[in-house]
This record gives C-alpha cells, structure tokens and sequence, in this order.
C-alpha cells in the first residue's frame, strides 16, 4: 500500500470518527480525545527538548498522526512513539 494512501484512509477514517461523536450529542468524548492529542503533542516536545539536552535524537515529531495516536491511545500511545523512536535509533 501507498504511504500517502494509507495516511489519507486513517484521516478520513478519524474525520468520520470525530463527526459520529459529535452527532451524537456526546462531546465528552471528543473533549477527551482533543485533550489527550493536546497533551501528549506537549509531552512530545517536553520528551525531545529533554533527550536532546541528553545527546539523544529521536525522530519522533509533532504532526497529525502523533496528534491522532496520543488522542485515541493515551499514554500508551506516547510510550509507543518513543519506543519506535528507539528501535529506529538501534
């Protein structure tokens, strides 16, 4: 499969998610998953601004798939960005 593809069917797929949520009338779930993308994009850049202080550069950036995968996964999503950061790292 196509990178590009795959990126643009997990956009869509999550846009369809996001707007049945809102239909629904239950915005404590959108609230919750907006929230949890917020704070781990902030947790994101507070774990690369302290391994880089370290001497350690991972490639784990802010961007909307990071965004969509600290949102719906939490921290163990974060946890799951950085230990694919490290075995790219190996």
């Amino acid at each position: 499969m196509d990178q590009k593809f795959l990126l643009v069917m997990i956009m869509i797929g999550g846009l369809l998610l996001l707007l049945a949520v809102a239909v629904r009338g239950e915005m404590e779930c959108l609230v919750s998953f907006l929230m949890r993308g917020l704070l781990g994009a902030m947790g994101i850049h507070l774990m690369n601004f302290f391994l880089a202080s370290q001497g350690i550069f991972l490639g784990v950036g802010i961007n909307f798939l990071t965004f969509l995968t600290t949102g719906f996964l939490g921290i163990p999503g974060f946890l799951g960005l950085y230990a694919l950061g490290f075995y790219k790292l190996l």
